[in-house]
């Protein structure tokens, strides 16, 4: 009996007719010849609800099941299944409140959907989180009501399962294939840059339609009778680290993401690309101290060891300490490597500050500097000025936006590589440097 008692609930449809039936009472009071067709309204209203239980609780059954992926991608959209299955042999209203985890701030998570009798019926939403770690999801409450919507009974399910956030190796299926692509295009504006040819010659061949014609050999083509060119290939096993700056620049957050994120993101998915080309990928993460070290590998499970690490890298809100960069470097790598580096400055100043490091770990290595551009200052360069103070925020922003510029000329000058990106666009412009500076081979 106590168990039944904390399954009932009563309708809102309820609350109305019971109102209702109190504001008749109210009006038989002064006109006494309602009194009696109110009493029978509410023996009527009574024999309902008892119907409306008894139709709920007796010998009926109903089966529920949350199913989830194993893990969720980080910033990207991830499908959540409900699926039900009604063992009334009538219709039911089903109101679905799933106790998503508190990262998502849903607070009136509720979804609706009529039942058909002893038929298993689905439904989807989607769960984008913005920060990676353990995602604890609460009860599944389905409140089960019959025609009449008077009462409901809940049923509870898959209580407190979790589901981890991993770096998006969504993103890492969506690019899976761009190593070996010459024409991609993403989203129809941005292709993927292939410059020149490495100087790994590979072997002549007889010329097909599509081949550079400026790889022509023209010794072979005398000898054969027939155009041969040269096929070349990339150079392989080249040494490539990502180095991730989790310090306090990297917490700015844009579209729900923070630059960190970005950065994680964008990493896991051009490892992949480089392991893709026969290179070797590492990674790690640095701010007052380099953590997070993966060793350039080219074995089986290195996209693994990636993830992993990549799954605990956290900003510490300190300023990133670039002389420890620079000595761990020259310490643990010794060959020479193409290091590209997530990190973000806003002002010429904060650059110089940490330039002489920059310019010491480009003299052994191959440095791309990746940082971002300000997407929520175009708002202020291309809003129209109507008074005094918006002059001066599109000044400011303007400024900003030029020192930006003024950068990545500042280290081209050093002879230090550089990508200036916007945050949604750091994938696919990090895969095009490193294809560019593979097809040119000055690593």
């Amino acid at each position: 009996m106590k168990k039944w008692l904390k399954q009932i609930y009563l309708n809102n449809f309820f609350f109305y007719v019971f109102i209702g039936i109190l504001i008749s009472f109210t009006v038989a009071y002064f006109i006494p010849a309602l009194y009696h067709v109110t009493w029978i309204l509410f023996y009527i209203f009574i024999a309902f609800t008892a119907i409306d239980f008894v139709l709920l609780f007796t010998n009926q059954k109903f089966k529920a099941s949350r199913n989830t992926p194993e893990k969720f991608s980080n910033g990207d959209e991830n499908p959540v299944t409900v699926t039900m299955e009604s063992g009334y042999n009538f219709p039911v209203h089903a109101k679905i409140i799933d106790e998503i985890p508190f990262q998502f701030q849903e607070r009136n998570f509720e979804i609706k959907k009529k039942l058909s009798t002893n038929k298993e019926e689905t439904l989807k939403y989607q769960l984008r989180p913005l920060e990676r770690g353990e995602y604890h999801f609460g009860k599944l409450n389905i409140y089960i009501s019959s025609p009449l919507q008077l009462a409901c009974r809940r049923f509870i399910f898959d209580e407190g399962k979790m589901v981890p956030t991993y770096p998006s190796f969504i993103q890492l299926k969506k690019y899976d294939l761009i190593a070996f692509s010459n024409t991609l295009m993403q989203y129809g504006l941005k292709k993927i840059r292939r410059i020149g040819h490495t100087m790994e010659f590979e072997q002549i061949k007889e010329y097909v339609s599509g081949d550079d014609i400026r790889t022509i050999n023209w010794k072979a083509t005398a000898k054969r009778k027939q155009l041969m060119v040269n096929q070349f290939q990339d150079e392989k096993s080249q040494n490539v680290y990502m180095a991730i700056d989790k310090g306090r620049v990297m917490k700015m957050p844009f579209n729900g993401l923070s630059l960190l994120d970005y950065a994680i993101n964008s990493t896991l998915v051009l490892s992949n690309v480089i392991l893709k080309k026969q290179d070797k990928a590492g990674m790690f993460s640095f701010s007052k101290k380099v953590e997070n070290r993966v060793a350039s590998e080219r074995r089986t499970s290195q996209m693994q060891k990636i993830m992993d690490n990549l799954y605990n890298v956290e900003t510490d809100f300190f300023e990133s300490d670039y002389g420890r960069l620079y000595a761990d470097i020259k310490r643990n790598i010794n060959h020479r490597s193409l290091i590209i580096l997530y990190t973000n400055f806003e002002t010429m100043d904060g650059l110089k500050r940490q330039l002489p490091y920059l310019k010491a770990i480009s003299k052994n290595h191959l440095l791309v500097v990746v940082f971002f551009e300000n997407t929520e200052l175009d708002e202020f360069i291309n809003k129209k000025a109507d008074d005094i103070q918006e002059v001066y925020d599109k000044v400011i922003a303007e400024k900003f936006a030029f020192e930006k510029r003024l950068i990545v000329s500042e280290l081209k000058k050093y002879g230090i590589h550089s990508v200036l990106t916007k945050p949604e666009n750091l994938t696919i412009e990090s895969i095009n440097k490193y294809l560019e500076i593979k097809a040119r081979g000055i690593l």
